[in-house]
């Protein structure tokens, strides 16, 4: 046990320090105003609106990088400081939500998989390790009956939500891809700005990169918990 507290930690740290990063970057470029005087709400419906999409909303909602796109009721969900914003790390949010909204228009296959993921994962997720401990518990370190499969139990649910952890990495950088390439083809930020949205932009697909990683060390780690003790 001692080295998953071990591991825990590790991966706890680092996620800390990439999140600290994140919002010492965020209020960073939350200094850099527009030109153009668009708020974060202006610029995330110019361009779902230069992407053809007319069913998608823009709402504010409470929080602190609490931003997102809700596919299921069609809605670019931008938090306190990004909707009023006009500043870069506003623009670099606001077209970044946007991204996964022309993703779902255009149905990308990346966000119609982890999409599929989500109900399975949303139930899985967080019994994934007390099954895997019951099954330990039960001898499941030694190969042997009940136990054994309670623990394999445990891993495929763990593995369904390290899969769901890679997939996502695609979706986020694909749509922060496609958040940079029309603020700087539209002229919606000078060069300047637009350097401060793309680091932003950088820094918040970490934080998912960090999170995969710890997911695949801690699948791991129990893999080898229940399945090493096999002859």
């Amino acid at each position: 046990m001692m080295g998953y507290y071990i591991l825990i930690g590790a991966i706890a740290l680092v996620s800390w320090l990439v999140s600290s990063r994140l919002k010492s970057k965020f209020k960073q470029y939350s200094k850099v105003h527009l030109q153009n005087g668009m708020s974060g709400a202006e610029i995330a419906e110019k361009m779902l609106a230069d992407h053809g999409i007319r069913d998608v909303k823009v709402i504010s909602t409470p929080g602190m990088l609490t931003d997102h796109y809700n596919p299921k009721n069609k809605t670019v969900n931008l938090s306190e400081g990004v909707y009023n914003q006009r500043n870069a790390a506003a623009a670099a949010v606001a077209a970044h939500e946007c991204g996964h909204a022309v993703q779902h228009a255009q149905a990308y296959e990346w966000l119609t998989m982890r999409s599929k993921l989500v109900p399975v994962v949303s139930v899985t997720s967080g019994m994934s390790t007390w099954i895997v401990f019951g099954g330990l518990a039960l001898g499941a370190a030694a190969g042997v009956g009940f136990g054994y499969w309670v623990a394999v139990a445990g891993l495929v649910m763990m593995a369904m939500a390290t899969l769901f952890s890679f997939i996502t990495l695609p979706v986020e950088y694909d749509a922060s891809n496609r958040a940079l390439a029309w603020l700087k083809n539209k002229n919606v930020v000078t060069q300047g700005e637009f350097k401060g949205s793309e680091d932003a932009l950088k820094w918040a697909a970490r934080t998912y990169l960090v999170a995969a990683i710890g997911s695949l060390a801690t699948l791991v780690y129990w893999g080898l918990q229940v399945l090493g003790g096999r002859d």
